[in-house]
């Protein structure tokens, strides 16, 4: 009908409609912090102003409110104040030598983009952003153009990260939480349904998807350690943490386990893609890949439990002792299997290799997991 909006259309504004109401609290409460920061920066440093504009307290304060972290609004207006100050210096010592001539200009910028390393490049560029504008004002008043711009660099940075750190500061310790959990549910997905296809004899059919899927761990990684690290960083000089218990700090270590075990789940599905196409000689046996795979699917319960209140009506065992079955049941297959490949029941000729590769990836997955549930209980 004309005048209807298609319905992908009608589901992405619901979409954005439902996110702006998640973030709204969130975002409110930066606003109040930046208009806070402001005014404040504003009042306090008008009088070292020219005719009262405080325009470069209020960029920094902005800036320092605005830091993921109070320890990086602390660290950020180091580095800016640092920054301003040897871009200040440079202004005045060109002033001085050629005037505020394009020579300067070009002086300043020879001098700052090739000096340095170039991991140093953003620092660089704000020494020579603030050389360059300070020019005009150094002009006619040398002294009072660098003593301006830097007790105002000074304010804004002052009030700035007083305001971060004492109206609600930062802390991301929700998403390390739920990137961690996000993270255990993608590699213990990953075991139970390699796990389910091998006891499905689907091995040829699955494997390279769980070998996609393997693949893929890396971006849950990079993007979870990221994710972890900010949160630490959020409790460092910050008054909520004291609100909080000491579980929130011990994400580092879990994800740390769950990163061991990801890499021996790639492994593994690296290793069950070869088999799927390799020599016939070379195959896995069925009972082999019937304990492997119930190995492989206690294994995934284990890393969801470290995550997860598993309790339902029909077990309602608390986590971490269905965390503890689990490992203590995955240990027990491995330990069968181990025997029964020593005694030669399960190999075939030529097949070595795979089935060594399979144990010990396993080996060390269990042991990980074990680590990780220790340190949970």
């Amino acid at each position: 009908m004309p005048g209807r909006l298609p319905v992908p259309a009608i589901r992405r504004a619901h979409r954005l409609v439902g996110g702006f109401r998640h973030r709204r609290p969130r975002q409110l409460a930066y606003g109040i912090k930046a208009l806070t920061a402001a005014l404040l920066a504003w009042a306090l440093a008008g009088p070292a102003a020219p005719e009262g504009r405080a325009y470069v307290a209020v960029a920094t304060a902005l800036l320092m409110v605005n830091a993921s972290t109070v320890y990086r609004s602390v660290t950020n207006a180091l580095q800016s104040i640092a920054a301003k100050v040897v871009g200040l210096v440079l202004a005045l010592m060109t002033v001085r030598l050629l005037g505020p001539t394009a020579g300067a200009i070009a002086v300043i910028a020879l001098l700052t983009v090739l000096a340095g390393p170039r991991r140093t490049s953003d620092g660089r560029l704000q020494v020579a952003s603030t050389a360059v504008v300070a020019l005009a004002a150094m002009a006619g008043d040398p002294m009072g153009g660098l003593v301006s711009p830097v007790l105002q660099t000074l304010a804004g940075a002052v009030v700035g990260i007083a305001v971060n750190a004492l109206v609600l500061p930062p802390l991301h310790v929700d998403d390390s939480d739920s990137a961690v959990r996000t993270l255990a549910h993608a590699v213990g997905e990953l075991l139970h349904d390699m796990g389910t296809g091998l006891a499905r004899g689907e091995l040829r059919s699955k494997a390279p998807g769980w070998l996609h899927r393997g693949r893929q761990l890396e971006k849950h990684l990079a993007f979870t350690q990221e994710q972890v690290r900010q949160a630490d960083e959020s409790l460092r000089w910050n008054a909520r943490c004291v609100t909080h218990g000491s579980h929130d700090v011990t994400y580092g270590e879990l994800f740390s386990a769950l990163r061991g075990v990801s890499l021996q789940v790639r492994g593994i599905a690296r290793t069950l893609a070869d088999n799927a196409y390799d020599h016939p000689d070379r195959h896995l046996g069925l009972q082999f890949l019937e304990r492997y795979a119930e190995t492989l699917q206690l294994a995934g319960t284990a890393v969801r439990s470290l995550v997860d209140d598993l309790r339902t009506e029909t077990d309602p065992a608390d986590p971490h002792e269905r965390l503890r079955t689990a490992i203590e049941g995955a240990l027990a297959w491995h330990e069968t299997l181990t025997d029964l490949i020593g005694q030669g029941t399960l190999t075939k000729p030529g097949a070595w290799h795979v089935y060594g590769s399979l144990m010990t990836d396993v080996e060390r997955l269990l042991a990980d997991l074990d680590y990780a549930g220790a340190h949970r209980t």
